[in-house]
């Protein structure tokens, strides 16, 4: 069956305001779409006004103390309220933002095979490591499949890793202060680890895609490339040089970390084509340079660098 498009139908975002959801707003609206989306922050309607979303967005405002309420409760609840309420409003689809740390997590997974949407973190592993992030992620991801398969809801899951790129807000989120520790100076080395990145628009892209075809089911992994610290590293210090960016490993010792290969087929089946590694961490950096996050310093020739790498 053909993808749908947005012709004024009615979606609604949760969390309108967030890195991701910001840009899922933005894409949903230059498709067409009327949005609706629940914000904290009532000066996130400055989004609007500024012409950062052009198109019809209504916000519904939650209070703070809904909101501290709500963080006190285990991380499956909320997922399973927002499904039972979307249930009980008549909603067919819904499309859950949930994230790797509920694919990867598993420490008897054959690691020459790459991670995909059958794999799940082992909730008993997690607990070991202390890992509650991602126990929680987990935890409320498998909370949403069941209750949607209660409620006879359609549910579609983008799985993303670790998301950059350039930001609508005004403030530096978790995972952009990931690249920003290296520029400032903060961080003195690197530590002995991989990590995958995918770009923001990629990720709002995918959440559109999963949405919009008819046939599209279970979970998607949203990833581009996969790179160890020192390859991170390398890259900013080629694209900024001017920036103070750690030359060495905080493990000398040790061989470094290979990072899990992952599988984002699916949705290449639907046709998306992903932003480069590269462009994504220029652009996150230059948007922070933009935003006046950090500080610009004196070029060197970076912009050339951009076009010969």
């Amino acid at each position: 069956m053909p993808a749908l498009s947005g012709d004024g139908r009615t979606v609604c975002v949760t969390g309108a305001g967030g890195f991701i959801a910001s840009w899922l707003v933005k894409r949903l609206l230059e498709k067409g779409y009327t949005v609706r989306g629940t914000v904290r922050n009532p000066g996130l309607v400055r989004l609007v006004r500024n012409g950062v979303w052009n198109g019809p967005f209504q916000p519904d405002y939650i209070t703070q103390a809904c909101f501290e309420e709500k963080m006190i409760e285990p991380a499956i609840h909320g997922t399973q309220y927002v499904i039972t309420a979307a249930a009980d409003a008549g909603v067919k689809r819904v499309v859950f933002t949930s994230s790797i740390g509920t694919v990867y997590m598993n420490p008897y997974r054959d690691p020459i095979k790459p991670v995909d949407d059958t794999c799940w973190s082992d909730l008993d592993y997690c607990k070991q490591t202390e890992n509650w992030y991602c126990y929680a992620k987990t935890v409320a991801e498998q909370g949403a499949w069941e209750v949607a398969r209660k409620r006879g809801v359609d549910l579609v899951v983008v799985n993303p890793v670790l998301v950059l790129g350039p930001l609508l807000q005004q403030t530096v989120n978790a995972s952009t202060d990931h690249v920003m520790k290296y520029l400032t100076g903060s961080a003195r080395t690197y530590v002995n680890a991989a990590q995958a990145y995918v770009h923001v628009k990629d990720v709002a892209e995918a959440h559109v895609r999963v949405y919009e075809t008819p046939g599209a089911h279970g979970r998607y992994i949203c990833a581009e490339s996969t790179l160890h610290r020192g390859e991170l590293c390398r890259i900013l210090s080629k694209l900024f040089p001017e920036y103070p960016i750690p030359t060495k490993c905080k493990d000398e010792v040790n061989p470094p970390v290979k990072g899990y290969k992952f599988s984002n087929q699916r949705l290449k089946d639907l046709g998306m084509e992903f932003v480069p590694v590269l462009q994504c961490l220029y652009e996150t950096v230059k948007s922070l340079q933009d935003k006046g996050m950090l500080p610009v310093l004196p070029p060197n020739d970076q912009d050339e660098l951009m076009m010969t790498l």
